[in-house]
């Protein structure tokens, strides 16, 4: 029996049916397992800032943080990584931890406060900062031409918040604050020693979560008794977040890194998508503007990664916190 090389180009063979197969290429697989990542995390923040109307966000992170821990600890459970909690009590542990819990906080206030489209649009400068936290930090070597990609980066956010005219809100400074808490988390990950379970991290990240939830609590206004609906929407959420970042894992795995990362901006569109269809937002031709400068600036940035070889925004998560 002949055996065919795997390819990059897609194979077209007859089926029994007399239908045509598509054996998609793994590049293809994973930027299409990425694109639905981004469709249910996008999802999952416009549930949130749908219940927001009937629940204030420390609630939301409260209720949809026991549905998640739930799910997690199950599958913890089930792939036996469970660990005693003092192997986690390191300080790129503790680190990952505090840069999910403030980062999550901040998003959940942004994305109440905000259109969709805009804070989703903030947030995809979280690659860019990654890229600057890592030179900053562990010394990774970044040329001129990133740098420039960088600055630009930031540009369109600046364009975006619009500091100091008519159309400036504060939240959208959350959501920028939210990416530096977001990159303090991915650039902490990649400190946590090899032995202990990326999914054990991930069940006491999504608790900790939980709990801050509780802890704000009554500051914005304490607990109202959730509607059988508000309920299933934060239990579909939470279904969402596990089912994106499986996706992610599993995109990541498939395809290669350069391929399949910028399809990371496809959030945006979803944003715009659900935003429209769901709230009737508009985005205006600013923020259009200096979402197009961010997603360009990311997309040059991933590209000089791959030539210099060294993908340090596309191995992170690159996402925004969710508590997972």
């Amino acid at each position: 029996m002949r055996h065919r090389e795997k390819t990059a180009a897609p194979d077209l063979r007859p089926t029994g049916h007399g239908i045509i197969d598509l054996a998609l290429s793994p590049n293809i697989r994973g930027s299409l397992l990425m694109a639905a990542a981004m469709a249910a995390l996008t999802m999952n923040d416009a549930i949130t800032k749908a219940v927001s109307a009937e629940l204030n966000f420390g609630q939301v992170m409260l209720v949809r943080g026991l549905f998640a821990s739930v799910l997690i600890a199950a599958l913890a459970l089930h792939q036996r990584v469970l660990r005693p909690l003092r192997t986690l009590m390191t300080k790129a542990v503790v680190l990952r931890m505090a840069g999910e819990v403030g980062g999550t906080m901040l998003l959940l206030a942004a994305i109440v406060n905000l259109p969709l489209a805009n804070a989703t649009a903030i947030l995809q400068v979280l690659p860019l900062a990654i890229t600057l936290g890592a030179a900053l930090t562990f010394g990774e070597p970044v040329g001129w031409r990133r740098w420039l990609a960088i600055a630009a980066g930031f540009i369109g956010v600046l364009i975006i918040v619009r500091p100091g005219v008519e159309g400036f809100n504060q939240f959208s400074l959350f959501a920028l604050i939210s990416v530096i808490f977001s990159a303090v988390r991915d650039l902490a990950t990649k400190r946590i020693p090899a032995p202990i379970p990326t999914l054990f991290v991930t069940l006491l990240t999504t608790v900790s979560v939980t709990i801050a939830g509780a802890g704000i609590l009554v500051p914005l206004g304490g607990w109202t008794l959730p509607s059988g609906r508000a309920l299933a929407l934060l239990a579909f959420a939470a279904v969402l977040l596990l089912i994106g970042y499986q996706c992610i894992i599993m995109a990541l795995r498939t395809g290669d890194i350069s391929a399949v990362a910028p399809f990371r901006y496809s959030a945006l569109l979803w944003a715009m998508l659900f935003g429209y269809l769901v709230f009737g937002d508009r985005p205006d031709a600013v923020m259009v503007t200096g979402a197009t400068i961010i997603v360009l600036s990311g997309l040059y940035a991933f590209y000089r990664e791959r030539v210099r070889a060294r993908p340090v925004a596309a191995i992170t998560t690159g996402l925004p916190p969710d508590g997972l």
